[in-house]
């Protein structure tokens, strides 16, 4: 029998929902970061309080991570997904409407928690509507979130041109974005049946294969919070190109994600998450270290290209693996993947930092080589398994038969 069109049209509508979920979180994160040099002039901050406020925003992050597994197990993912987006569209303005520095890392925050509720919560739904169609879709979910922030940074920027005040351009993004999940929010997978609030404590065989899926994300995540802040960095400073040239390095590094992100469905499905993170560890590897071997401004943005196009697989390929963990809650094993995939981005940048003081930044930049051979060794083994397969005929009464996120 064939699946029925009814079950075929719901999971059509839920998967653009939730890619609609990753987008307007990408157009929301991406926003609030091209006004942040706005808000500072605006409050006369100096470098080291401005640090201290956006760390608001990643304490926000860390503790909505903790919270986020048991309310996803107890109310469901799309239920936590559909709040958490509304109350991030009303958290958005906030720091911009901050008349005080205090007020400006209260503000970032409930932002941050905000945030970090939605990230769970969706990724939590993406699974869900993953394993309702029988395809992979995480690495394309992502894709959109990085497609959100193009259009935030992009929108960012046409603000600040024109002049538009930092509360003014977030107001209006943030009720954009408000109507856009409302509207979509009703089309998400329904959870089958509620994840038991209580769930056993997971042996020790299950916490071990899940922190080993957590080191991957944080060794994944070390790369992209190294590109973000140092391409540019290694460009001007030890290759000596100009500050427009300099930029390209991370362009070409988000390009590289973008379209990785777009096309890894597609490879997850063909060759088997396995075989994917495998080459994509490689292919960070070989790429990154042969242009820190070269040492040229050409060599160095294809090798920037080759860390976006590995790493753009990773981390969605761990949220399958660790939402699909036997014994542990799905939204639980989120949130802990997700707390040690954020620890990396914010560990790593300045551990790379120190390298370079005691050796070379070519030298910090071979860390992420390093971790790279690291998800060579470690990721086939914790992610493996088949790409999902395509779903038995179900009757369009019982759509879903698995466990809730």
């Amino acid at each position: 029998m064939g699946v029925p069109l009814a079950l075929v049209d719901d999971v059509a509508r839920a998967r653009r929902a939730v890619s609609v979920m990753f987008v307007a979180n990408g157009i929301a994160f991406a926003s609030w970061a091209a006004r942040v040099p706005a808000v500072r002039e605006r409050l006369g901050l100096r470098d080291g309080l401005l640090g201290l406020a956006l760390l608001g925003l990643a304490c926000g992050a860390m503790l909505a991570f903790r919270a986020a597994g048991p309310l996803v197990a107890r109310f469901g993912s799309r239920r936590v997904t559909r709040v958490s987006a509304l109350l991030l569209c009303a958290a958005l303005p906030l720091p911009a409407l901050a008349p005080s520095f205090a007020a400006l890392v209260a503000a970032l925050l409930l932002l941050g928690v905000c945030n970090g509720l939605m990230d769970v919560a969706m990724n939590a739904q993406a699974v869900e509507v993953e394993r309702r169609s029988g395809r992979p879709i995480l690495a394309s979910v992502h894709g959109m979130f990085s497609l959100g922030g193009l259009i935030g940074a992009a929108l960012g920027a046409l603000a600040a041109d024109r002049a538009l005040s930092p509360a003014a351009h977030l107001v209006a993004v943030a009720a954009v974005l408000a109507a856009a999940v409302t509207r979509e929010g009703g089309a998400l997978s329904a959870d089958a049946r509620p994840e038991p609030a209580t769930a056993a404590a997971p042996g020790t065989a299950r916490s071990t294969g899940l922190l080993l899926l957590g080191l991957v994300a944080f060794c994944s995540s070390v790369g992209e919070g190294a590109m973000a802040n140092w391409s540019a960095v290694y460009l001007r400073d030890e290759l000596h190109t100009t500050a427009a040239f300099a930029a390209t390095g991370y362009a070409a590094f988000s390009l590289a994600m973008l379209l990785g992100r777009f096309s890894g469905d597609g490879l997850t499905q063909r060759f088997g998450a396995d075989r994917v993170v495998r080459a994509a560890g490689v292919v960070v590897a070989g790429g990154l270290g042969a242009a820190l071997l070269a040492n040229a401004p050409i060599a160095m943005l294809l090798g920037f290209g080759c860390v976006g196009a590995g790493l753009s697989v990773v981390v969605p390929l761990v949220f399958r693996a660790g939402a699909s963990a036997p014994g542990v809650a799905p939204g639980k094993a989120l949130a802990t993947l997700a707390t040690l995939s954020y620890g990396g981005f914010l560990v790593g940048p300045p551990a790379i930092g120190l390298i370079s003081d005691h050796l070379t930044l070519r030298g910090g930049l071979a860390l992420v080589v390093a971790l790279a051979l690291v998800i060579v060794a470690l990721g086939p083994a914790v992610i493996r398994g088949p790409a999902p397969r395509a779903p038995a005929a179900r009757t369009p009464a019982r759509p879903q038969v698995i466990r809730a996120h």
